[in-house]
This record gives structure tokens, sequence and C-alpha cells, in this order.
């Protein structure tokens, strides 16, 4: 017998996640806010993006989420997902950090709330179609 994990425990490890990125960001000095610390591997997006980023990832993670539950085909790909990190590193290449971490409380609310709220059959739903 496996041992289930339950919608709880994924939005207690989403929220543990979220709040160590956002104790990084909150205490993050500007010179590392404004570094693009993976500049030499080609990736020139700022830590300022890239906390944004997940903020932004859980919106339209959860939008996905909430789509499948509703029994929904939503239209995700590799594609779409880099058109998206793309779009948001232009749109959010000055965002201030005050704002990026109040994005990253409220986005990562929200998908908690979700996934805490969806039922152990829901998630099953979810992971078979994601793996």
């Amino acid at each position: 017998m496996t041992d289930v994990i339950t919608p709880s425990d994924h939005a207690a490890a989403i929220t543990a996640a979220r709040d160590r990125l956002q104790a990084f960001a909150t205490a993050c000095p500007d010179q590392v806010w404004r570094a693009a610390p993976l500049g030499d591997q080609g990736d020139h997006r700022t830590v300022a993006v890239i906390v944004d980023h997940v903020a932004d990832s859980y919106d339209y993670i959860g939008a996905w989420l909430s789509a499948i539950v509703a029994g929904e085909d939503p239209p995700v790909s590799p594609e779409l997902v880099d058109e998206l990190n793309a779009a948001h590193a232009a749109d959010r290449a000055h965002v201030a950090q005050a704002e990026a971490v109040a994005h990253l409380q409220r986005s990562g609310d929200a998908v908690v709330a979700l996934v805490g709220g969806l039922t152990v059959s829901e998630l099953e739903i979810e992971a078979a179609l994601i793996g």
C-alpha cells in the first residue's frame, strides 16, 4: 500500500517553498535583486524577474488546474509556457521588490487555497493528466 499525499500536504509544500522564496526576496539586497545570476548561461533575467515569474506562474498554473478540475482541457504546451515566460520577462523587467513580494504572496495564497481545496480524486485526475 502506498501513502496518499493529500491536497493539504501538497498545499503545505507549496506554502513552504513560497515562504522560502518570499523570505529570500524580502531580504535580497538591491545589487542582487537587479543581478542576472544565470547570464553567463544565456538566461539574462534578473532575480527580480525570476521572483515575479514564480508569482506569475502560480496564476496561470492555478487557472490550468481549475480548468482541469472543471473537466476542461486547457491549451498547455511547452511553446505556450515559453511565450508566457518571454512576455513576462519583457513586461516585468523593472518590477519593484515590494511589488514582486506582494504578487508572490497573493498568487501563492490563491494556488495554495485551490490545491488545498481539491479532493484526493481531483488531485489524482490532475496527476494523471500531467504525468
